[in-house]
């Protein structure tokens, strides 16, 4: 059997990464980005450092967040 929609995101990710890898495109930072960063709102990140990381601030887990 497959693996559902986004396994498959996943590995086609991997895939391209490793292709850009190769091709020198791509900075180590970029391989170390996570992908939940850009997709998740700014309440479930304020949630989440609340929950996981309450001795630290909220922009030190997310500086996306900072305007």
């Amino acid at each position: 059997m497959g693996g559902g929609n986004g396994q498959k995101a996943k590995m086609a990710r991997e895939k391209n990464l490793e292709k850009q890898k190769a091709a020198g495109k791509v900075s180590l930072k970029q391989t170390r980005k996570p992908s939940f960063m850009c997709t998740t709102s700014e309440v479930k990140c304020r949630e989440h450092a609340e929950a996981k990381h309450p001795k630290s601030d909220v922009y030190a887990c997310f500086p996306h967040l900072k305007k």
